[in-house]
């Protein structure tokens, strides 16, 4: 994360918000108000997708489990590194010879103890052991390692997850700052329209009913627009919550519904992007790991049969008492190798090429998967911009009809109906940019997330 996030991170998780405008001019800045009150921190698409990407609930576990993964492998090479310890007793103690077997026979004059003791000694002792051949722990410290690349394989899922979630909710926090912006903009026109039926009923050239269907029109957009500015806080309330924040945190969108809102580093050309995918998405690396660590399993099962030499020795002091304790010490070099545990191993070995086959099934159909939504990722950014093309001709259009429209009233050649139909059609234009837009940055996340770079999205 760069240093611009890390600080509105800060801000935003303390709480402390600053005063902040919107960058650049259109839906946003029409929504502003509506979403984030008179004080808010300014936050960016790439600015949400990097914080979600490093702070959500979902990515601090991915890590953590990755921690775990890579404690255990500090265990798995613990079994090949030297061991020391130390020890120091005294003991005193009495034997039954009874208790041991040892009978004396009786004989006149002549009586054993049954009891022998007390026995005291002192003991104080260094020990060390030190494995010097064991291929077993050799192939389970390095099936430890795979088993880290698995865990950072899913914790990079993760992110890319958050990073998708982040992206597409604040899609979703633009477009209702868009429909807010649009329905300010019905708004205005309704009161213009019915200030202009208003003029023309005092000049005579139209009826009163023209007066009351702009009126109603007037209605009708303000009832839109306060539906559209609750969704707008609404949208707010969710961005907040896929960044991990508190629901309550407030900011300004820097980004607008844009043609270029949601681009990435992932390619536009098909086959670029399948490239990019079969390198760079993480579940499939994720696989790819299991796979392998399911095979060193295997081998290190294998590798159990082979001998393990070991090598120890202790030194210390031994004796009756302290004062009279003697140097004592032992050197060995042991070699052992197992030779029948009732197949125990030739299941377990088993059980690990059943898991490898798992591993090459799930990636086979992974790799299905993820051609799958590149193709499909691709088309809806085809469709997505010809949708926005058509819906920029289609309000062009709308706004002449409606320039045509109103000058045609305002000479008393025609009534407000033609107006308010070409009122209706601007709206519904409008709405039809705003839902290309969205429906183009989405497929474009969407892509960015089939080729594993959504942590890119800006």
């Amino acid at each position: 994360m760069h240093g611009s996030t890390w600080m509105v991170a800060a801000v935003l998780l303390a709480g402390s918000l600053a005063s902040s405008s919107v960058r650049g001019a259109g839906p946003t800045s029409a929504g502003a108000s509506a979403v984030s009150g008179d004080t808010a921190a300014a936050m960016s698409l790439e600015q949400a997708v990097s914080i979600a990407a490093s702070v959500t609930p979902a990515v601090q576990v991915a890590a953590l489990r990755t921690t775990g993964a890579e404690a255990r492998r500090g265990q798995a090479r613990a079994a090949l590194l030297p061991t020391f310890s130390g020890s120091a007793f005294t003991l005193e103690r009495t034997y039954s010879l009874k208790a041991t077997g040892i009978s004396f026979p009786r004989l006149p004059g002549l009586s054993f103890p049954d009891l022998i003791g007390p026995v005291n000694q002192v003991d104080a002792r260094l020990r060390a052991a030190q494995p010097l051949f064991d291929a077993a722990s050799w192939l389970r410290l390095r099936s430890a390692g795979l088993g880290v690349g698995v865990s950072r394989a899913e914790a990079g899922a993760s992110a890319e997850t958050a990073a998708q979630s982040a992206a597409l909710t604040y899609v979703r926090a633009s477009r209702a700052a868009a429909v807010v912006s649009a329905r300010a903009a019905d708004l205005e026109l309704a009161r213009q329209l019915a200030s202009l039926a208003e003029d023309q009923v005092r000049a005579g050239t139209a009826a009163r009913i023209d007066v009351i269907r702009a009126r109603t029109q007037e209605a009708a957009a303000r009832g839109a627009l306060l539906v559209a500015q609750n969704q707008a806080a609404r949208a707010t309330i969710d961005l907040a919550r896929a960044l991990g924040l508190d629901p309550a945190t407030r900011f300004v969108l820097s980004d607008t519904l844009s043609t270029t809102l949601g681009s990435s580093a992932a390619p536009a050309g098909t086959d670029a992007a399948l490239a990019l995918a079969l390198a760079q998405r993480p579940e499939l690396a994720a696989e790819r790991s299991r796979f392998a660590r399911a095979g060193a399993e295997q081998r290190a099962i294998q590798a159990e049969r082979l001998p393990r030499l070991d090598f120890s020795a202790d030194y210390g002091l031994s004796g009756a008492h302290s004062s009279d304790a003697l140097a004592t010490r032992t050197v060995m070099l042991a070699a052992s190798m197992p030779i029948f545990d009732g197949l125990r191993r030739e299941g377990r070995a088993a059980e690990q090429r059943a898991v490898a086959r798992e591993s090459e099934v799930r990636e086979r159909d992974l790799r299905q998967q993820v051609a799958a939504e590149v193709l499909g990722a691709v088309l809806d950014v085809s469709s997505g911009l010809e949708q926005e093309s058509v819906a920029m001709e289609r309000l062009r259009l709308a706004e002449e009809e409606l320039a045509q429209a109103r000058e045609r009233f305002a000479s008393g050649v025609a009534g407000n109906i033609e107006v308010i139909g070409a009122q209706s059609s601007l709206l519904r234009g409008r709405d039809a940019l705003i839902d290309a837009r969205t429906a183009a940055a989405v497929a474009r996340i969407a892509l960015a997330r089939a080729a594993g770079v959504a942590r890119t999205v800006r």
